[in-house]
């Protein structure tokens, strides 16, 4: 738990505001996408200066579009189990909770789950379950995995199934390598040791360092893909911001690869928790943008996801600076996609309740390309292999052509009239800006989709 350095933080908060001549060759250095360490980003946590904050605000949108360009990865939730054994304070699956109405889904209901979701467009799955009670729960986690990815129909299918379950030990994580998931998804919660024993009194997650060494498990297991993230909202976000950073590069050290994604989800009113609807400590809108600006800049290579926590407005400012998965058209219920959520039955209360099209609709007009690309995992390009090709830009001769064929497979079946219109027009302006030998990828790719052909990739 040592690569955890409380001391070393608190120090770095606890320094004055910065001179604006170290703030700018800080931003000098994260342009030239080698990354910040912790310090160095403590040190834009503390900038409160207008024009200064709008400076990192340019910075983490030229590192944004360097690397990712226009893309943003979309996916949906499928929640199968809301049944816990633990006592976190701010969920709404909390044990305690009396009037949380418990399910576990059939692999029937699963199925009919994922059928409403490929309906709708998807190809990417985060698997979520509560902390459940028993040997066979890890048995219900394998069987729902096989069950997703067997609901197969041409065009109708899930490509990648990312999980996010409780903590496993080193030998179930083989299990669960060997089910074909994706990325592997925890979050700490908060990496704060006083307030981590408070937000969790009882329950297995209430040890802090099992969780902590959680992705070390997973990543000696085979997992290669994983992701961390920290509910901002229990404690002050520049110590869990730095706690992420110095969780990402013992990673990075041990494994040789850091985290594939960093979560920023705001903790949010969830039924059954007094907590949750008065943050301990409350992220503004601007701190909220400014944290994960800072992340980009930190960590340039790691995706950054952002949920329908948020608001539109939110969501919208947010992509600019950093995201680059979003989930959308979002349930939070187990048989949620299935008929209409009862918000109080959710884990947490929504920000975004629009379709997965109003979404897609909305950020093609902002001049994102909507992705649901799945072929760096199905190719093998994951973990280092895939940090290998970020680095020096060579993934982007991959993504490009990746992310216009799959939402030029949407347009075709998925969407309305109004968002084929718009999506049709983005893709022939994305074209024209991406370098010769890419754009003739992406326009073979979409001359074999024209042609009946659907899943190209390369």
């Amino acid at each position: 738990m040592s690569f955890i350095n409380l001391d070393q933080i608190q120090s770095a908060l606890n320094q004055p505001c910065p001179d604006p001549g170290r703030v700018r060759d800080v931003l000098a250095r994260a342009r030239t996408l080698v990354g910040l360490e912790p310090e160095q980003a403590a040190l834009l946590t503390r900038v409160t200066d207008a024009m200064l904050l709008e400076e990192i605000f340019s910075a983490a949108r030229g590192v944004k579009e360097t690397i990712y360009g226009k893309r943003l990865v979309l996916f949906a939730p499928l929640y199968i189990s809301n049944r816990c054994q633990n006592e976190c304070l701010y969920c709404g699956f909390r044990r305690a909770n009396a009037d949380m109405q418990r399910m576990s889904l059939s692999q029937a209901q699963i199925a009919d789950e994922v059928r409403c979701l490929t309906a709708e467009g998807h190809k990417r799955l985060l698997l979520v379950a509560g902390e459940q009670e028993g040997p066979g729960s890890l048995r219900y986690v394998l069987d729902s995995i096989a069950t997703i990815y067997a609901c197969r129909e041409p065009g109708l299918e899930i490509r990648r199934v990312n999980v996010n379950i409780a903590p496993l030990e080193t030998e179930e994580f083989r299990q669960l390598a060997a089910s074909r998931i994706g990325t592997y998804q925890l979050f700490q919660e908060t990496y704060h040791p006083q307030t981590y024993v408070r937000m969790h009194p009882s329950g297995p997650k209430a040890d802090y360092g099992r969780r902590l060494l959680t992705m070390h498990r997973a990543m000696q297991a085979g997992i290669n893909d994983v992701g961390i993230g920290a509910l901002f909202g229990l404690h002050d976000w520049r110590f869990e911001l730095l706690s992420l950073l110095q969780h990402s590069r013992e990673l990075e050290k041990t494994f040789g690869s850091g985290p594939h994604t960093i979560s920023v989800p705001r903790l949010e009113p969830a039924s059954g928790s007094a907590l949750a609807a008065r943050p301990p400590a409350a992220v503004s809108d601007e701190d909220f943008l400014k944290l994960i600006a800072i992340l980009r800049l930190a960590v340039p290579y790691t995706g950054i996801i952002l949920s329908t926590r948020e608001t539109p407005g939110v969501r919208r400012a947010a992509f600019a600076l950093g995201v680059s998965q979003i989930s959308a058209g979002s349930r939070t219920t187990p048989g949620g996609y299935g008929h209409t959520e009862d918000e109080t039955s959710g884990q947490f209360s929504l920000g975004d309740h629009r379709s997965l099209d109003e979404v897609i609709a909305d950020i093609a007009q902002l001049g994102y390309i909507p992705s649901f690309c799945t072929a760096c995992y199905r190719l093998g390009r994951t973990g280092a292999d895939f940090m290998d090709l970020a680095r020096p830009g060579a993934i982007k001769a991959h993504c490009d052509p990746n992310a216009l064929a799959t939402f030029q497979e949407y347009l075709n079946r998925f969407a309305s009239d109004e968002t084929r219109r718009i999506g049709g027009a983005l893709i022939e302006d994305h074209l024209q800006t991406l370098d010769a030998p890419v754009a003739a990828t992406a326009r073979n790719l979409l001359q074999r989709m024209a042609a009946g052909e659907t899943d190209v990739y390369c």
